[in-house]
């Protein structure tokens, strides 16, 4: 089996568009690949295009080797955009492998280590005031985990003011959701240390089962003075973080609890069960960053099938574009995902659907601004 074609897609998805990619072959076989990056969409795709050009008459069940030539071989290595790329061609190349042999990808990663994969929802995620209507749709729908968070617009509040409002929020969703369900609180790693550590305090009385991105995922000292306050919930981070090297120091140091790769941005499913080693040798937990597309999900809720340390996966709805692109659902039940017993990743996309949802100008919040109008962090 060779590599013949290299076909990429732009689609609207709902709160962002998707970056697909389809490598076909000269047999009937072709693997589905997903390296959706907000607002860098035909970048990514370039480089998808540009990288998997080494790929034509290879062989692509020959992962590892394809991974360690995409990444080292371009002399410039990783970045988000170069790793979106390389983890787009990666993930199919793991769909191909599967479908070569005729077993889903986690039993070739050595699972299945569990029967089901535990999903969380974003809630009120950029719109605050939608809160509580989208944690009682959800629970009504069997879910008990929501994260919620990520308030750029809040950015021109006085610290302390933002701080109370935003355990006021959360007050409100814990209020609505009872005793019975997890709450994590997303930061986009906007606070300093000591701004940090006081967010940390007000959120302490709602129980949350973690606090994510608390300061800049790059700095590792901040995290260290965080984790000596011995915070009651859990600190996460990792979806900006792409490679082994990236996360080694955050999981020898122990700084978080739980990281959480990106199979999207941090080199797919090769590099990431690699991660998820690292992270099971140090007692840490994995929790994929996955707001994207159904690919995305795929990707990781096969890694999480096959590792032990796996915890819950995000999993954002994106009605009624998910169900629309995928020409056979995967069920849900229970707030839990059902990965299919198919070869392969398991995900068929139906072309025509992506290309009667084209890319759009819009999505997620892309700015913020302090109140004398100075850049802040979205």
């Amino acid at each position: 089996m060779k590599v013949r074609e290299i076909r990429t897609y732009i689609t609207w998805g709902e709160p962002r568009n998707w970056v697909f990619v389809k490598v076909l072959t000269d047999t009937e076989l072709y693997g589905w690949g997903e390296g959706t990056l907000e607002g860098k969409e035909t970048t990514v795709e370039a480089a998808i295009h540009e990288i998997g050009a080494s790929l034509i008459d290879k062989d692509p069940t020959a992962v590892e080797h394809h991974w360690q030539a995409l990444y080292r071989h371009g002399f410039w290595r990783g970045g988000v955009v170069l790793n979106s790329a390389l983890a787009a061609l990666d993930q199919a190349m793991w769909d191909l492998r599967g479908k070569a042999w005729g077993v889903p990808v986690y039993r070739l990663l050595g699972g299945p280590t569990r029967e089901r994969i535990r999903l969380y929802t974003h809630v009120g995620i950029y719109q605050a005031a939608d809160l509580v209507t989208d944690a009682k749709r959800d629970m009504a729908d069997g879910f008990t985990a929501f994260k919620t968070g990520a308030w750029a617009g809040d950015a021109h509040l006085p610290e302390a003011e933002m701080t109370a409002l935003f355990a006021d929020r959360v007050a409100s969703l814990r209020s609505a959701a009872g005793p019975g369900v997890d709450i994590m609180f997303d930061n986009h790693g906007r606070s300093r240390p000591s701004s940090a550590f006081r967010l940390m305090k007000a959120l302490e009385p709602h129980g949350l089962l973690w606090l994510e991105e608390p300061t800049q995922p790059d700095d590792m000292e901040s995290l260290s003075r965080l984790r000596a306050g011995n915070p009651s919930m859990d600190l996460a981070t990792g979806e900006r973080l792409f490679t082994k090297w990236d996360f080694a120091p955050l999981i020898e140091r122990r700084l978080v609890d739980i990281v959480q790769p990106d199979l999207c941005h941090a080199g797919g499913i090769t590099e990431c069960k690699k991660i998820a080693a690292l992270a099971e040798s140090r007692y840490v937990q994995v929790a994929p960053h996955s707001p994207q597309g159904p690919i995305s999900t795929a990707a990781a809720a096969h890694l999480g099938m096959a590792i032990p340390n796996f915890l819950i996966l995000e999993f954002v709805r994106s009605a009624p574009y998910r169900d629309r692109v995928l020409k056979e659902a995967w069920p849900v039940k229970d707030g839990h995902l059902t990965v299919p017993d198919r070869p392969g990743l398991g995900v068929e996309l139906d072309e025509e659907a992506l290309a009667a949802s084209p890319r759009r100008d819009v999505g997620i919040p892309r700015g913020a601004w302090h109140a004398d109008g100075s850049v802040a962090d979205v």
